[in-house]
């Protein structure tokens, strides 16, 4: 079985992106380790020749922090399955209490968020495993 591969937006600046790649690596590096693996997004969209291989059919969750969606769109354009594209956004309309309120370094609020997020990609990627 290939990795799952977690991509979250790049946002850099933005509390939302913060948040998706706090939650991709509690994801990578703690819930999943041996099933998730990750790639910096900007890699991708530079076209890098070895993150675009390790994307090209393989399944992806994507974590976009915005509507624009450029993770998503980026790993179809290099040829991945998104398997389940997520938005930040989402979790934050469920969870409105937990407002970050910086954006580089994120407060117990963003924090809180990121767990959430990556409470839920856990579960996408057990959903994943599940059904191979």
């Amino acid at each position: 079985m290939s990795k799952i591969i977690v991509i979250p937006c790049s946002g850099i600046g933005k509390a939302f992106g913060t948040i998706g790649r706090e939650a991709a690596q509690i994801v990578v590096d703690e819930a999943r380790p041996g099933v998730t693996d990750t790639v910096c997004l900007s890699a991708l969209v530079m076209g890098d020749e070895e993150t675009r291989s390790r994307v090209h059919g393989r399944r992806c969750i994507t974590i976009d922090g915005c509507p624009v969606g450029c993770a998503r769109k980026n790993v179809e354009l290099a040829g991945g399955t998104v398997a389940k594209a997520l938005r930040v956004v989402d979790v934050y309309k469920d969870h409105r209490d937990l407002k970050p309120r910086t954006v580089t370094e994120l407060d117990e609020a963003g924090r809180a968020l990121a767990r959430i997020l990556a409470q839920t990609i856990t579960e996408e990627v057990d959903r994943i495993v599940e059904a191979e």
